[in-house]
């Protein structure tokens, strides 16, 4: 459904999936991430999976600080960027999540809180790493509840997070850098979205479980 797309096909699936996924999509156009990792290499840390197990079975990409593992696993800004550093240490390449909150969006801190998550995020990291870096802005109050940003509004949040990289790494590094909006994504609205100037393209959850409808969203602008 999707081999003929110029746009770039990425499937993230839990760790059971991994390697099974990874000899499926052999030879085709679709690249394997995992939904998370660890930020040590080893340590007494059961049930954990490092970025040397993830290189180990050659998964290319992995998410980091989704927002759900914000929410309900404690992770911080600090432990987000001590995972895009291992990512990194093991030739992964990292998709970080950032994104506010329903309370801090009607209090109007949209932008002072995804800049700051950007910025603490890619501390200490070089601008080649930058460069090799996926963001996906996915605005919290709109994950599963069906609620989208406004294709203006997400690119405005977007259009602040880049801008916050050409302060810190420059305009070449900030043009280099692959910004997604993620929330809500689905076959109806992929097409406005992805039109606009700053959106790169989606970090697309539930509606990436049904094939059709994803595929749709891979081919938006047939």
């Amino acid at each position: 459904m999707v081999k003929d797309t110029k746009n770039e096909v990425i499937l993230c699936v839990p760790y059971t999936d991994l390697f099974y996924a990874l000899l499926t999509a052999q030879n085709t156009n679709i690249k394997i991430g995992a939904q998370n990792m660890h930020f040590e290499e080893s340590g007494a840390y059961t049930g954990e999976i490092s970025g040397k197990m993830l290189k180990a079975i050659n998964v290319e990409y992995v998410i980091i600080g989704h927002s759900e593992r914000r929410q309900y696993f404690g992770e911080t800004d600090e432990t987000v960027n001590k995972k895009v550093k291992a990512a990194f240490q093991y030739g992964l390449k990292p998709i970080i999540c950032v994104g506010e909150t329903e309370p801090q969006k009607e209090a109007g801190k949209t932008e002072t809180i995804i800049t700051e998550q950007t910025k603490l995020a890619l501390e200490g990291l070089t601008n080649q790493q930058v460069e090799n870096t996926i963001i996906a802005y996915e605005p919290i109050w709109a994950i599963g509840t069906g609620k989208t940003a406004t294709s203006q509004d997400a690119n405005n949040s977007i259009k602040a997070i880049r801008n916050k990289i050409v302060q810190i790494y420059g305009q070449t590094v900030a043009n280099s850098v692959i910004i997604q909006y993620g929330g809500s994504v689905k076959s109806t609205n992929a097409k406005e979205l992805f039109e606009m100037s700053d959106i790169d393209g989606g970090l697309v959850g539930g509606a990436s479980l049904k094939a059709e409808e994803f595929s749709k969203i891979v081919n938006f602008e047939k």
